[in-house]
């Protein structure tokens, strides 16, 4: 008899706690279910921000190639004014204009790069490091160039001791790239010019030994005399 009730006593101490702990959840429940329905709220606009963001980008983007392509023949054929301004007689967008609209976009990045170099060989050297700087490139060969880019600004602007440093940090930012030996010789030109012969002698040296086949590493050794004297 004493194991029936204490059986029993355990069925009922068991449901109690059941009962409190439901009890409990309900309550919890009911004080919370307000912050509930707005976490819920907020994952789902959450949610649909995220969608309408990726949606809204591709379109963008497409406009923005499209927009590219369009202007593109005028910066190919070294008209750079053109390609900055557009032709709005003709419906084509400048390059600025695109930046302006999509720069967030990938191709509104690589549109901002050809806007660089436009105003570059336009002799605009502060708008071409500005546009550089403010690009973001994924492709590797176009980020070379981009960070060669802010090099060849600095050098046009005589500052030697920056546009080494930038020449060397595009020349070894991608060893597969086809212009990382004539990056890194610019990169030596540039430090022999601001005093840094010590660097430059580094630099032609690494250039014969893992370029030896480029044209930059047959100039070096006449390079490296000089530097010698």
């Amino acid at each position: 008899m004493l194991k029936k009730q204490k059986a029993l006593a355990t069925r009922v101490k068991k449901q109690d706690d059941l009962i409190t702990t439901y009890d409990n959840a309900v309550s919890w429940y009911e004080t919370n279910k307000k912050i509930l329905a707005n976490v819920g709220i907020a994952i789902a606009v959450l949610v649909a921000g995220g969608w309408f963001y990726i949606n809204n980008n591709r379109t963008n983007n497409e406009k923005a190639a499209n927009e590219f392509a369009k202007v593109f023949s005028f910066y190919d054929n070294g008209q750079y004014q053109l390609a900055i301004s557009g032709v709005p007689e003709k419906n084509v967008r400048g390059l600025q204009a695109i930046v302006n609209d999509y720069g967030s976009t990938q191709y509104g990045n690589i549109a901002q790069f050809y806007l660089a170099n436009s105003y570059f060989n336009s002799g605009e050297y502060d708008k071409a490091m500005a546009a550089y700087e403010g690009a973001s490139l994924d492709a590797p060969i176009l980020e070379a160039s981009r960070i060669a880019g802010i090099a060849a600004c600095y050098e046009a602007k005589m500052n030697h001791a920056d546009a080494a440093k930038y020449f060397e940090k595009a020349g070894k930012s991608n060893t597969n790239d086809p212009n990382t030996a004539e990056y890194l010789s610019n990169a030596a030109r540039n430090y022999a010019q601001a005093g840094n012969k010590e660097q430059a002698i580094e630099l032609y040296k690494l250039i014969k030994k893992e370029h030896s086949s480029s044209a930059a590493a047959r100039d070096a050794e006449r390079y490296l005399d000089e530097l010698r004297g």
